[in-house]
């Protein structure tokens, strides 16, 4: 073996394979391009994400816009965490192009990783709620202050020609409502019930009391069953713009590690 070879050998044995001083700074930038796209999006009304924290997702918010909006921020944050990851990173002198690609890709896939454990510290919360808003909209829902079960409440207890008996029967008639959403359906004793409750707090036969209690209560499955498939949707949609964000980063890093591999050898 030629001593240039024996030194070729023994500075690839000593090189790192990973420049993780490059990936965390590619991470760090895609990190801070993320929340800073989030904060503009939830501004301007494009995004049902918000970066801060107890303030969820909700899925009647989460539409089209939403959508492309999350993939635009994925697109443009890995494609720089990536860049930076390839273009900062040690240059490999001895190793074959193969190789170095290779590498490259593994730092813009690394530098996109450890971004997206940054964003999901943040965005936890938000998350969380897309995750759980099927458990949301039963029991947890039905204590809420506000959403369809307030306005179911509210639709209940209308009383055009009087006041409204919604703030001393709410309480109730929410936890019942919260019962029956989580089991499906409302049970005949619980519909007889709130029937008398109709009908005492606004003066129409108990016929069409419980006529109002079942509408109502069809009413609000479905805009609980829209939440639910709004937050599916969107769940879905975030894991196919977390892979494209993936494949981003790491061609982005190739291309940087090209443009530091041709500036060094230009330099040389």
């Amino acid at each position: 073996m030629r001593p240039g070879q024996e030194l070729g050998m023994a500075i690839t044995n000593n090189e790192s394979a990973v420049s993780w001083g490059a990936v965390f700074a590619g991470a760090a930038g895609a990190a801070v391009l993320s929340l800073v796209l989030f904060v503009l999006g939830t501004g301007l009304g494009l995004a049902a994400v918000s970066p801060w924290a107890h303030d969820g997702i909700s899925g009647t918010t989460a539409g089209v816009g939403t959508i492309v909006w999350v993939t635009i921020v994925q697109l443009l944050a890995s494609a720089l965490g990536g860049y930076l990851a390839g273009r900062l990173r040690t240059r490999w002198v001895t190793v074959h192009t193969n190789e170095v690609f290779f590498r490259d890709t593994a730092h813009g896939f690394l530098a996109w990783g450890v971004a997206t454990l940054l964003m999901a510290t943040l965005l936890s919360s938000a998350v969380g709620g897309v995750l759980s808003t099927g458990a949301k909209a039963g029991g947890a829902v039905a204590a809420s202050a506000s959403g369809p079960m307030s306005d179911a409440v509210d639709t209940l207890l209308r009383n055009p020609g009087g006041r409204s008996a919604a703030a001393e029967r709410g309480p109730e008639i929410t936890r019942i409502f919260g019962r029956a959403v989580q089991s499906g359906e409302l049970a005949p004793a619980d519909a007889q019930y709130l029937g008398q409750l109709v009908a005492a707090n606004t003066g129409i036969s108990q016929s069409d009391a419980e006529r109002r209690v079942a509408d109502t209560f069809q009413q609000l499955k479905q805009s609980l069953d829209q939440a639910r498939k709004a937050s599916a949707w969107l769940a879905l949609w975030l894991v196919v713009s977390l892979l494209i964000g993936a494949f981003i980063a790491s061609y982005s890093a190739t291309f940087g590690g090209r443009l530091r591999d041709s500036a060094a050898l230009a330099a040389t």
